[in-house]
């Protein structure tokens, strides 16, 4: 079965923001990456204003629960509107479950990043409903 969390976007204060909720909720983060960590990639270059940016932060909030977030890419803040700067993050627990959810949720939607393999470990994708929600959906590949 899927599991939902909230995964929150930010224009360049990220860090400052999951700090707050790391002091309100206690814990350590799960995850913390910046753009810099990021494998080199032709097609999505890091601009140098963004490489101290929050790629992905996770900060456990109970058993199986997490808040999550990141910084937005300088080419990407134009989109940002506080209020609805969020996706809801799906983790499933196959690849085929992953396919059948993206492809049924993303229909009539906007594919901003198609299902595929990524340097984290994950199967992964990226899209905005039919409604405007945005969604990303993914499962853990296993090793």
């Amino acid at each position: 079965m899927a599991k939902a969390n909230v995964y929150l976007n930010f224009k360049g204060n990220c860090e400052e923001v999951f700090n707050f909720y790391k002091s309100v909720f206690g814990g350590e983060f799960d995850y913390f990456s910046r753009y810099k960590e990021m494998p080199p990639n032709d097609e999505h270059k890091i601009e140098p204003q963004d490489a101290e940016k929050v790629l992905h932060v996770s900060l456990k909030l109970s058993e199986g629960h997490f808040l999550m977030g990141c910084d937005l890419a300088s080419n990407w803040e134009e989109h940002h509107v506080a209020g609805t700067n969020f996706h809801i993050s799906i983790d499933a627990e196959t690849k085929e479950e992953t396919d059948r959810i993206f492809s049924e949720l993303s229909e009539g939607g906007q594919v901003m990043m198609p299902l595929a393999d990524t340097f984290w470990g994950s199967y992964f994708g990226m899209f905005t409903d039919k409604f405007g929600i945005g969604w990303m959906v993914s499962c853990e590949l296993k090793k």
